[in-house]
Order: C-alpha cells, then structure tokens, then sequence
C-alpha cells in the first residue's frame, strides 16, 4: 500500500494504517533520533514514541501524502532536538548495525573501523553542528528544513554545517 494511501486512512482513524507507516519508518526515524541524540541508552527511542504519539494525532495536518517519510523524520528530529536541549552532552555514540553482506571479514571489519571512526569525530562535534550535519548528511533535511527546525537561519545552518563538514573531512582524513 502507498504511503499516500496509508496516510488518507490514518487520518480518518484508521490505526492499522498508521501502525504500517510506523512499522515502515518507525527504525530509520529510530537511527535517525540516536544520531541526533549522540547515544543510544534509550533515549531515541523515547523520542521516535513521542514522534509517533504527535504524528498520529496530527496526521489530518500532513499536507502531502507522498512525503509522510519527510514529515516523519521532521517530527523525529524536533523530538530528539527538543531532549538534546534538555540534557547536558554525552559522549557515547552508537553506530547502527550494518545489514549482513557478502564482503569478506577483513571488508566488514575495515568498514566497521571506519564508521566507528565517523562516530567517534560526530559525537565529538558541538551539539549544534552534530545535529546540523546529522540531518543533513544522515537524514538528507534541506537547509530550510533544517533551520526550521533548529530554529537557526539558513545562514547559521550553512556556517555550522560547513564548519561540521570541515572537521569530520580533517579527522577521517587518514581513512581516504
């Protein structure tokens, strides 16, 4: 079933339509909420709830269907933003499990090497640009998304996004 279809029947209260779109989304919103949040103890997945518990009850408000995935991760990331100023920085960054390949175990441990490099230089940036640039590289938020919903301008956005960009290219400059 589309996401368009999905979204016409939760409006009308249909909560079996919802559950799919939430079961269909609900993991990368997950990911995408520890990201932001720069740890998994939890706390992502109380975020994605109380992303779901507001979706559901503004899904009439979805104003195009076929970008339920968008307005999804719009609400995901206001609700991790909204703990991420609630908290004082942590330190500990999970990095989402990589689905089973056919690469060999030297691929899958070099591979996995790296992405805990990444994580380590992520968790390390400022809370700000940590968001920034986890909605946009990870989340793939426009700049105007973005700034909606950290609150900053589009200037500020570039400018933190830049500077984000700028240290994680120089400390995983010996992983290219």
């Amino acid at each position: 079933m589309s996401d368009a279809s999905l979204v016409e029947r939760s409006a009308d209260g249909d909560a079996a339509a919802f559950g799919v779109l939430i079961r269909r989304y609900g993991p990368l919103m997950r990911a995408y909420a520890a990201r932001i949040l720069g740890y998994g103890d939890g706390e992502a997945d109380d975020a994605v709830q109380e992303a779901a518990l507001q979706a559901w009850q503004r899904m009439e408000r979805v104003e195009d269907p076929d970008r339920v995935r968008t307005w999804l991760f719009r609400i995901a990331a206001n609700k991790a933003l909204d703990r991420l100023r609630r908290r004082h920085p942590h330190l500990d960054l999970e990095a989402v499990p990589e689905p089973p390949t056919d690469r060999t175990v030297d691929q899958v441990v070099e591979t996995r090497m790296q992405v805990d490099e990444l994580a380590k230089v992520v968790r390390n940036l400022p809370d700000a640009q940590r968001a920034v640039w986890v909605m946009r590289e990870v989340g793939g938020a426009s700049y105007a998304e973005i700034a909606e919903q950290t609150g900053m301008s589009a200037a500020a956005v570039r400018g933190s996004l830049a500077r984000a960009r700028r240290t994680v290219l120089e400390q995983m400059e010996g992983w290219r």
